[in-house]
């Protein structure tokens, strides 16, 4: 059961370390560090990742900063409170962690399958420049009645077949891990630059649960 429930939820990146490792939490005595992963795309542009990981997977003492490393693991979320309400803090949780010296550019070097269930309606809509555009929140189940849930992004036809979801329905999407800034109004004097997490969606299929 606890390895299909890791199947729902797969993600594999190549990227370069560009932070230190910074405690996150323990738990039964295991340290989580938080670590960033420049991950190029292919218009040159590189998504910013925080990444999750295990003190028992490598040294977070040590700083890597511009070593290149592939990972493999889950996408995971959970809620923070923070000014009488709660946000949505999402991460990629490492299981598996190697060193590489270089990248091969013909590699992918971001890839997510998820396979979960629509849990708010789908909001479809238009650019100015006439480009369709759908968001998703996916509910992906974890071990121990847990559920991670994680924003999608879909473009073009798939967003006009994701605009036709209903809350519940069952479906796999295959993507990319994305980092987007954006500019978050505090008050009439203030803003705040943020960063968002989400999956930009290449393939997304409607399942029929028997």
């Amino acid at each position: 059961m606890t390895d299909k429930l890791f199947e729902n939820n797969q993600v594999t990146m190549m990227g370069e370390i560009v932070s230190a490792f910074q405690f996150s939490h323990e738990v039964f005595g295991e340290g989580f560090y938080m670590v960033e992963l420049a991950v190029s795309r292919l218009s040159n542009y590189s998504d910013y990742i925080p990444l999750m990981v295990s003190e028992r997977l490598i040294d977070t003492e040590q700083d890597y900063t511009g070593q290149f490393i592939r990972i493999s693991g889950q996408f995971r979320s959970y809620n923070r409170h923070e000014e009488k309400k709660n946000r949505l803090v999402l991460s990629v949780f490492v299981r598996e962690l190697e060193f590489l010296d270089e990248i091969d550019e013909n590699e992918k070097t971001n890839q997510i399958f998820l396979d979960g269930y629509i849990c708010k309606e789908p909001i479809y809509r238009k650019t100015p420049l006439g480009r369709e555009i759908a968001d998703v929140l996916l509910a992906v189940n974890r071990s121990y009645g847990k559920s991670d849930y994680i924003p999608c992004i879909c473009w073009g036809r798939n967003a006009r077949f994701a605009s036709g979801f209903t809350v519940g329905c069952h479906i796999q999407i295959v993507g990319r891990v994305q980092s987007r800034e954006y500019v978050k109004r505090i008050s009439e004097e203030e803003v705040e630059h943020r960063v968002a997490y989400e999956v930009s969606v290449s393939k997304v299929d409607l399942l029929e649960d028997e």
